[in-house]
């Protein structure tokens, strides 16, 4: 069983930055180093090796990252590290076939991505090039002769489409600003802010974050692309967590991104943060539990942000539509209706900013080297693409810079920014009002508000429940008499994709940003997805799962200090 799985209340392991910088050989640079093994490797593999290569590249990520951590107003965490990794890329055969088919579902995975020197160093940057690509090329060779042994005594692909595009090699350089995390004073400043989690004994864990990152991309290949190119990227996490009676485990917690730290809230925006999420907790642990209910509701932008990427995102990545084992609910509806006819989705990875805040999903090369480039996937309802990387499917022939990786990771088709348009928009109060109207109408005793969502997942192979779950956090329910909202705690929400579409009434005219990291094939890339919120006719919960363990037995220390 195949899963698409997104963590979005994530915190990035925490980021001015003690790690030293790459020294060495600044001269020639990586780029040159990586170019030089790379024309010496492929004009032996491509002339000499049997089955030759006709396609290679080399890819190196620098990922530079420091962060502070605290809990109880004490410090539990600083640390600050640089690191490189190479991916291999090798194709053997032509584009019409080669090495990376996918045969029936089966993945594979050829780079191990190695750790690299730090130093620009050329022998020693070399001879990890120069290994790797021995490997890779053996792993390749050997998988060659499999598939076309497979092809002959398996029936026909439905897709006979190429394996690999032919794209424009492009040529950039440039680097994101250094890494500037001050983090003493980050320390001074979470000691401040996690003391406010941890003013409430009902609470049991919590702790508050701030991470900074910055990634450096180097990719050279045998066509002629030579890119270098990054970015950055800032985080703070609040998280709080309990444990009711009945042994349900409760969660709040609040993000914040930008991409340096100097984005980031100031400790009076941090304080109101932390003390909203503190009281949030406490008042879902005395929350009454929600029963499985099927009825209107209402989504919250964020939350409909990855009611879309769950849902709909994961199933117009492009690979999954030439993929047999996968339920390609999609693959056959190009020019069809899909959505209602007053939605629209756009992803696109060049756009920076949505109402003043930074976007996670943006970046200006995909990984295969392709210019990142907005692309409308519907118009008005009606599909119109699938996200691309260099892998054609019918009718698609070429990328649209779609193709990432997490590194040590192959590459897939992934979603970038999410962006939902809407034609059908009223302001929230008169959502509010026909989420009230549509509760009377069906004789529900109740609707739902969903505020805040943590994550989700959606399966979409075959062979399983084309299904998805969304992870609620803050959830009211919403009554037609006047009477105030009532939170309740457990709370999962269940569907299937083609019959929630269905179900969508209405939108919000105001917009929110979910920003966070996603996990499939190609590993966990960043993401967002911007989109206002959106009322439902229909939409199932169940109850969450919940442990067997009672709350704490003994009582929690005073946290008045002990005097002799």
């Amino acid at each position: 069983m195949r899963f698409r799985i997104c963590f979005l209340l994530l915190g990035i392991l925490a980021a001015r930055l003690a790690v030293l910088p790459a020294q060495g050989d600044q001269t020639g640079g990586l780029l040159a180093i990586m170019a030089g093994e790379l024309e010496r490797n492929f004009a032996i593999l491509r002339e000499k090796a049997d089955p030759p290569v006709y396609f290679m590249a080399y890819a190196i990520t620098e990922n530079e990252v420091a962060s502070v951590s605290a809990s109880y107003g004490a410090l539990t965490g600083q640390s600050a590290n640089c690191s490189r990794t190479l991916d291999v890329t090798v194709r053997v055969g032509s584009r019409a076939l080669d090495n990376y088919r996918a045969v029936r579902g089966e993945r594979v995975s050829f780079t191990p991505g190695s750790p690299v020197a730090l130093d620009n160093e050329p022998r020693a940057i070399r001879l990890r090039l120069w290994l790797d690509t021995d490997q890779v090329y053996r792993q390749a060779a050997e998988r060659l002769i499999k598939i076309k042994t497979n092809t002959q005594v398996r029936v026909a692909a439905e897709d006979t489409s190429a394996d690999f595009s032919e794209e424009s090699p492009a040529t950039h350089r440039a680097d994101p600003p250094p890494l500037d995390f001050p983090a003493e004073q980050w320390a001074a400043r979470l000691r401040k802010i996690s003391a406010v989690l941890g003013r409430h004994p009902e609470i049991l864990t919590s702790s508050a974050s701030a991470s900074a990152q910055r990634e450096v991309k180097y990719l050279v290949t045998s066509e002629g692309a030579r890119l270098q190119h990054g970015r950055g990227f800032a985080r703070v996490v609040l998280n709080a967590s309990t444990r009711a009676e009945d042994g349900m485990n409760l969660f709040a917690g609040e993000t914040f991104e930008a991409v340096d730290s100097s984005g980031l809230p100031d400790d009076r925006a941090l304080a109101s943060a932390a003390a909203k999420v503190a009281k949030q907790l406490v008042a879902l642990l005395h929350a009454p539990v929600a029963e499985p209910f099927v009825g209107p509701a209402i989504l919250s932008g964020r939350a409909s942000g990855v009611f879309f990427h769950e849902i709909f995102g994961h199933r117009i990545e492009g690979h999954r539509q030439k993929d047999e084992t996968e339920g390609q609910t999609f693959t056959k509806s190009v020019g069809g209706p899909v959505l209602p006819p007053f939605l629209s989705v756009l992803f696109d990875p060049t756009r920076r900013k949505e109402g003043g805040i930074d976007l996670n999903g943006w970046y200006a090369f995909d990984d295969e080297g392709v210019p990142a480039q907005p692309i409308r996937v519907v118009d008005n309802g009606i599909l119109k693409a699938f996200l691309m990387s260099r892998t054609p499917i019918a009718g698609f022939p070429k990328s649209n810079g779609h193709g990432r990786r997490q590194p040590g990771r192959e590459i897939v088709s992934r979603q970038s920014n999410l962006i939902v348009e809407s034609a059908r928009q009223v302001s929230d109060k008169e959502l509010r009002k026909m989420l009230i109207d549509e509760i009377k109408r069906q004789n529900k005793p109740y609707g739902l508000f969903f505020e805040q969502v943590t994550g989700g997942f959606t399966t979409t192979a075959r062979a399983a429940l084309q299904a998805f779950k969304v992870i609620p956090i803050v959830v009211y329910r919403v009554y037609p008499d006047g009477r105030p909202d009532e939170l309740i705690r457990g709370v999962d929400i269940v569907g299937t994709p083609l019959a929630s579409f269905a179900k969508i009434l209405a939108t919000s005219s105001r917009t929110e940003v979910f920003n966070g990291y996603c996990g499939a094939e190609s590993g966990s890339v960043p993401v967002s997805a911007v989109a206002p919120a959106m009322l439902v006719s229909e939409i199932e919960i169940e109850k969450k799962a919940k442990s067997q363990d009672r709350p704490p037995l003994l009582p929690a220390p005073s946290g008045k200090e002990e005097r002799p």
